[in-house]
């Protein structure tokens, strides 16, 4: 079984290596994406890379994975953490959009991932941030497509409400499962890793058509 991590906003393929650690008996891909700024062509380069995968995602990750179930891409199954949810929690991006216009990149994603993120986890190109950024504002959550895999969204318990809100609203707009993950807020790849590294490895081994 493939697993296909997806970086976010901010990030690069280096943000999952604690989570990689974790899974050494699989394949685990950790592509580096375009940051085009589009949606369709951020799903267009990972769509053949998560076909019959496990896919997971973190913050912008989650979103995008949010966006190939959409799209009806058919991987195995989704875990993803914490996305955005467009108009049906407007504000929540309000925070780390002053952020990083008081403070750039750096401002951006110590707000967003808190103290473990470093910069040497960023991408080398600033305005991919923007363009993410931008991308992630405009996004419009859809229910999973017909011929996607299980998907299941996950929220950390030490998360600000407004996240326990998204992922209440998801659940409901969407029809697809949520779980908490105790002790851990909005990066849990960089603060639980062996957590989330645990819920792939569900995933990975659950029966087709049914969530980990």
């Amino acid at each position: 079984m493939r697993i296909v991590l997806v970086h976010g906003a901010a990030t690069t393929s280096r943000i999952w290596a604690r989570v990689v650690a974790e899974l050494p008996e699989f394949e685990v891909l950790t592509p580096e994406r375009p940051s085009t700024g589009h949606l369709e062509s951020e799903v267009a380069f990972l769509a053949p890379l998560c076909e019959g995968a496990v896919v997971g995602g973190v913050s912008g990750g989650a979103t995008l994975g949010l966006a190939l179930a959409a799209a009806g891409v058919p991987f195995h199954a989704a875990v993803l953490h914490e996305p955005a949810a467009g108009s049906l929690v407007p504000g929540l991006l309000d925070a780390v959009v002053a952020a990083y216009r008081a403070g750039g990149v750096t401002g951006f994603a110590a707000t967003l991932y808190g103290p473990l993120w470093s910069a040497a986890d960023g991408p080398a190109d600033d305005a991919a941030v923007a363009r993410d950024l931008a991308m992630f504002r405009g996004y419009e959550p859809a229910a999973p497509a017909d011929g996607a895999g299980p998907v299941l969204l996950t929220v950390g318990g030490d998360s600000p409400p407004v996240r326990h809100q998204v992922a209440t609203a998801l659940t409901t707009a969407l029809g697809v499962p949520s779980r908490t993950i105790p002790g851990v807020g909005h990066a849990v790849h960089l603060e639980a890793p062996g957590m989330f590294a645990a819920l792939l490895l569900a995933a990975a081994t659950a029966t087709p058509g049914r969530p980990g």
